[in-house]
């Protein structure tokens, strides 16, 4: 019997190269369409499946290698007499190598304006059919789905013969592939729904990591195929050692927090210390507003991440670069030529991890996945707060300036922990208490982290306060004005103790618990 390699792809990269090689070690090739006439092109003998199945290729191409000739061919055992028999009765020869790529569906669906029609146009039958009876009978066939392997079969084949361990690995790697494209199909077809009764999730491995929060831990880095432009997952690391587990958690909550503010309308710059920002401002220049932010509370920002929702230029860069600064991270829109060449100087330029978005993610919000023991939770993703009503609930009503505080503070209350309070003043942050059992506790550190910047201060308060004590403490140590969104059995007593201190206090009516 005649050994084949059936070769079928929609991505040619690579595949002349192969195809000599196999034709070389003695494979007959069959192919289809496209893959044929590219083989060909480039002088190789190649046998349409269509006539080695003595059955046409019909309906748009939709049926040309589902046939027994095919898969009898890749499924028979050669290790089993009856099935040998059965190939010799029906004049089935094997094909021991199968070289496949699959239609683009993802890629299609990802395009701008793309048709249901278009897109199921898209989804691969005789692909997936083949790749999976050939990975069943890897004991006996080859089967490549990834140009990156190529190589390796090459050489193998040159060397005269494909290795078990080889064909098992290929395998895994099929099913891996089929499982990733019939889950895109799935996401695609159940998206208007809001939680399928099947969750499909696909993620191909971006990197693995030296270790995972503790270095006891393996940890690795899985990218999404839909990462949108603007994501942590889709920018670029323009320099520095690798970003490790830790990193990619604080760069990811620098980076939503710099992106809650508009760079049309201002600079922001977010300092973020094991998941909370230490320090937050928005200035007209970014140099200005990273000034402010490490001057919150600059003992803590030694060794953070900061993220800017503009392009770095050379004065900010020359702030971040300054004496006694040390940077773990940076992620923001893009770096001027002169903001890199600083950076890259700095005393810890060597290890700097620079991080370039390229551009804001989108302000549409997504669904959030998090693990728990024996599951995961999803949930839409706390919006961008780009208006917000406020209801002024005491008899003094807050200034401008004071509104201005308020409306910075709420924004960056939303991505502390809870309990969440946020002290600020003139466009930045003066003091953050975070991810405390009680909300007085954190009133109390913020307090104590802002000392005499506390006097005439906003205090945001991600969820309402449940007694009165938050506010008195604050008022105390020179808070003047709060929001909070209200809707504890107690609002009235903490509205008349505000009155009591003659501070203002306005309600949004939304909470933002992030725990």
């Amino acid at each position: 019997m005649k050994r084949h390699a059936l070769i079928s792809v929609s991505d040619k990269t690579g595949i002349v190269e192969l195809a000599k090689t196999l034709a070389t070690g003695g494979y007959s090739i069959l192919s289809t369409g496209g893959t044929a006439r590219v083989l060909r092109d480039s002088g190789l003998e190649v046998t349409d499946v269509s006539e080695y199945t003595g059955f046409p290729e019909m309906m748009d191409g939709r049926v040309k290698t589902l046939h027994p000739k095919v898969h009898g061919g890749l499924l028979a055992r050669r290790d089993d007499e009856t099935h040998v028999a059965a190939m010799a009765e029906h004049g089935i020869d094997p094909i021991d190598v199968v070289v496949v790529n699959l239609y683009p569906f993802r890629e299609t669906v990802a395009k701008p304006g793309v048709t249901l029609a278009e897109a199921v146009e898209q989804i691969d039958i005789g692909g997936p059919s083949m790749l999976r009876s050939a990975a069943k009978n890897h004991a006996s066939v080859t089967v490549v789905v990834d140009p990156a392997d190529y190589g390796r079969v090459s050489e193998a084949v040159a060397a005269g013969d494909i290795p078990a361990e080889l064909r098992a690995r290929l395998a895994a790697k099929v099913f891996q592939h089929t499982a990733a494209y019939d889950a895109a199909i799935a996401a695609y077809l159940t998206r208007s729904e809001q939680f399928p009764a099947e969750l499909c999730v696909m993620a191909s491995l971006a990197s693995e990591l030296r270790y995972g929060e503790n270095p006891h831990q393996r940890a690795a880095f899985y990218r999404l195929p839909d990462a949108a432009p603007g994501s942590v997952a889709a920018a670029e690391v323009l320099g520095g050692k690798q970003l490790s587990y830790n990193n990619l958690l604080d760069v990811d909550a620098a980076w939503g927090l710099a992106c809650e503010f508009d760079p049309g309308e201002t600079a922001a710059c977010a300092i973020i210390k094991h998941g909370n920002p230490c320090g937050a401002a928005i200035a007209p220049e970014l140099e200005g507003a990273y000034a402010k932010a490490l001057e919150c509370d600059p003992v803590s920002a030694f060794g953070s991440i900061v993220a800017c929702n503009v392009r770095v230029t050379e004065a900010a860069a020359a702030r971040m670069a300054g004496p006694g600064t040390f940077i773990e991270a940076i992620i923001a829109p893009g770096y001027d030529d002169a903001a890199l060449e600083l950076l890259r100087s700095a005393k810890f330029g060597k290890n700097l991890r620079i991080v370039d978005a390229k551009k804001l993610p989108p302000r549409e919000p997504s669904k959030l996945l998090r693990s728990i023991s024996g599951g995961v939770l999803v949930q839409d993703q706390d919006p961008v707060v780009s208006s917000l009503e406020l209801e002024t609930v005491t008899e003094r009503a807050p200034s401008d300036a004071e509104i201005r505080d308020l409306r910075f503070g709420w924004k960056v209350a939303k991505h502390v922990r809870s309990n969440a309070i946020v002290l600020a003043k003139d466009g930045c942050t003066v003091g953050v208490g975070a991810g405390q059992m009680s909300r007085v506790d954190s009133v109390e550190i913020a307090c104590r982290k802002a000392g005499d910047r506390a006097s005439g201060a906003a205090l945001a308060s991600d969820a309402f306060f449940p007694f009165p004590d938050g506010v008195e403490v604050a008022a105390q140590a020179g808070v003047e004005s709060f929001i909070q969104p209200g809707g504890s059995r107690k609002d009235k007593v903490v509205i008349e103790a505000a009155n009591k201190l003659g501070v203002s206090m306005v309600l949004t009516g939304t909470r933002h618990f992030k725990h």
